[in-house]
C-alpha cells in the first residue's frame, strides 16, 4: 500500500520549517514513523535509514529542517532533543559490500527493513522522503548471494515529495541518520586517511576521486560503481 504527496519545485531560498500535518493524519492508525536515507550517493560508506516514531502529537523540537540546510553542531544538537520527542529511534545500515551484491535499491531497502526493526515501538504506517517507497525492494540487480527476508514490505506508507523539508518525523530521521554517518566516516577516515572521508563523507570529490586514481579503492568503497580507474587523470 503506498500513497505519494507532494511535488514541484525541490529549491527554495528559505529554510522551510516542517509542520507535523502528515504526522496528526497518520496517528489515526497508530505509531508512525518517519523514515529517511543518507548516503546514497556517496563513493564510500554505507548508506543509512533513520526512523523516528511518534505515538502520539507532540511540538517538533525547535529548529528540526531539513538535514542538508544545517551545520553538523547543529544536527548533533538536535539529537538527543530528537531522541526525548520522539517514542523510539533507529538506524539501520547497508554496507557497501552490500550494496555491490545487491544493488542501491535493495541495499537501501534492507536498511530500512533493518531500522523499523530495531525500534522499540512498532509503527502502523510510515511517512518515507521523496516519490519511492523505500521497502519495495527489487531483486532484478541483485549481483550476489540473496538478501534477507523483508519484515516490513507490507507495511502502510506514504511516500512524501521533499519530505524532509515538509515533515516534522521525516525531517528528525535524516538527522539521526546523517549525524550516525559522518561520525562513521570520520572513524573510517583514521583507518584510511588518504581519500579525504572526514570532510566529504565518502562522497565524490575532486580529492576523493583523484585519491582513487592514485592509490585504487578501498574495501569500504562501492566497487561496483563506476569509480575512477587506478592511474586516470582526474582534472575537475
Amino acid at each position: 500500500m503506498g500513497v505519494t504527496l507532494g511535488g514541484a519545485e525541490r529549491r527554495y531560498p528559505w529554510v522551510m520549517k516542517p509542520t507535523l500535518d502528515y504526522e496528526e493524519r497518520e496517528l489515526r492508525r497508530g505509531p508512525v514513523v518517519g523514515i529517511d536515507e543518507v548516503g546514497r550517493g556517496a563513493l564510500a560508506g554505507p548508506v543509512m535509514v533513520g526512523a523516528v516514531v511518534l505515538d502520539e502529537l507532540r511540538d517538533a523540537p525547535e529548529g528540526i529542517a531539513d538535514s542538508k540546510a544545517l551545520s553538523p553542531s547543529q544536527r548533533e544538537r538536535l539529537v538527543p532533543l530528537i531522541e526525548q520527542w520522539a517514542s523510539s529511534v533507529a538506524v539501520g545500515v547497508a554496507s557497501a559490500h552490500e550494496i555491490d551484491e545487491w544493488g542501491l535499491c535493495t541495499a537501501l531497502a534492507v536498511a530500512t527493513d533493518r531500522a523499523l526493526s530495531a525500534l522499540s515501538l512498532a509503527p502502523r504506517g510510515a511517512l518515507i522522503d521523496g516519490p519511492v517507497n523505500l521497502l519495495r525492494a527489487s531483486t532484478a540487480m541483485v549481483f550476489g548471494e540473496a538478501p534477507p527476508p523483508m519484515a516490513w514490505d507490507e507495511l502502510p506508507v506514504v511516500t512524501v515529495v521533499r519530505g524532509d523539508q515538509r515533515c516534522a518525523s521525516i525531517s528528525a530521521a535524516a538527522i539521526i541518520a546523517k549525524v550516525r554517518r559522518d561520525a562513521l566516516m570520520r572513524e573510517l577516515h583514521e583507518k584510511s586517511p588518504l581519500y579525504g572521508w572526514y570532510t566529504n563523507k565518502g562522497y565524490g570529490s575532486l580529492e576523493h576521486r583523484r585519491s582513487l586514481a592514485r592509490y585504487g579503492p578501498t574495501r569500504w568503497h562501492r566497487r561496483s560503481w563506476a569509480l575512477p580507474e587506478l592511474g586516470s587523470t582526474i582534472e575537475s
